[in-house]
């Protein structure tokens, strides 16, 4: 039975990963679109692990705003820098800030994990403001942009290069990510949320469980925030602010943590929704975004992903 739900959704994904690819081909201004799409989703992912042990991070964003001031420091003080450096050193970087935090926060459940790691995350965002000799304060760091394997590219060509970068990221951090919720480990992790004490008795610390899944989540926040800094070649302390963690949380509600694609689903709706809507609507694509949420909530509490599998089970059903 499960087999048989996830496979309509795997589709979906393939489907788009495919549209990720060839859409942008036809319309230019799609490239950067797609691109923070599967940049965001892929930090959401992280969010969606967390959220399988019932936990919730409102302050994920230290990781995302980590990966991408590792860039641009990078940038600043040693000069240059390649595609596949920054999301490295990005991706690293946010793993072991990830690994010394969640030494702390896997302690901890529900609400006071939630504030905990806001509090962490207002800290970083704090430094980053008030080092303004390091950090240029709020106006952030600029990015400059990365060769890929010491080739350089044209700022035309180069938003196609970023794009297919962070396409084929996505698509190995989305069926690696899904492989992993339905490992042992991904049930485990589950468990924390069930039956925490039950884990427990069979051996298993549900701390260290908890703290692999965090680790992988920063990994992932600190990646998708590489990526988002090279697209728009900056980074700011926005970037590690409450409201950015609280976009991402808003995402993977959107989503659904039901399955990985969750991520990409929310992703791709919030970034559409106000790629359109500040462009025909001007300030008002909060309310539009905040609308839709409260659609989703009312009629899809599990997120669109919860959406397509109820329609296909009433589908079966009317059969």
């Amino acid at each position: 039975m499960m087999s048989g739900r996830i496979k309509p959704v795997t589709a979906i994904a393939t489907i788009f990963f495919l549209a990720s690819a060839v859409a942008p081909l036809f319309v230019a201004s799609w490239a950067t679109l797609f691109a923070l799409i599967l940049a965001k989703g892929i930090v959401v992912l992280g969010i969606i692990l967390l959220l399988q042990a019932g936990q919730v991070s409102f302050g994920h964003a230290m990781f995302f705003a980590t990966g991408a001031y590792t860039a641009a420091f990078w940038g600043k003080y040693v000069g240059g820098g390649d595609i596949v450096l920054f999301i490295a050193l990005g991706g690293i970087t946010s793993a072991v800030f990830g690994l010394i935090v969640g030494l702390f926060v896997v302690r901890y459940r529900e609400i006071f994990f939630g504030m905990l790691n806001l509090a962490f995350s207002m800290v970083l965002w704090s430094l980053l403001e008030k080092m303004f000799h390091y950090t240029n304060g709020a106006d952030g760091i600029r990015v400059p942009r990365p060769a890929l394997l010491g080739l350089s590219f044209t700022p035309e060509t180069f938003q196609y290069v970023i794009l297919y970068v962070s396409l084929l990221i996505a698509v190995v951090a989305f069926y690696g990510v899904q492989r992993y919720l339905d490992s042992p480990l991904g049930h485990m992790l589950r468990a924390i949320k069930s039956n925490e004490t039950r884990l427990e008795y069979l051996g298993t610390s549900a701390r260290r469980v908890l703290l692999i899944g965090y680790v992988i989540s920063a990994f992932l926040g600190g990646i998708g925030g590489t990526l988002v800094a090279i697209i728009q070649q900056i980074a700011t302390p926005e970037f590690g602010f409450w409201t950015k963690s609280g976009e991402f949380v808003f995402i993977a509600i959107l989503g659904g943590s039901a399955h990985a694609f969750g991520a990409f689903a929310g992703a791709a709706m919030f970034e559409c929704v106000r790629f359109y809507a500040a462009a025909h609507l001007a300030d008002t694509w909060q309310l539009i975004l905040g609308v839709v949420l409260i659609v989703i909530i009312l009629y899809a509490p599990n997120g669109l992903i919860g959406l397509r599998q109820r329609y296909g089970q009433a589908k079966q059903g009317g059969h």
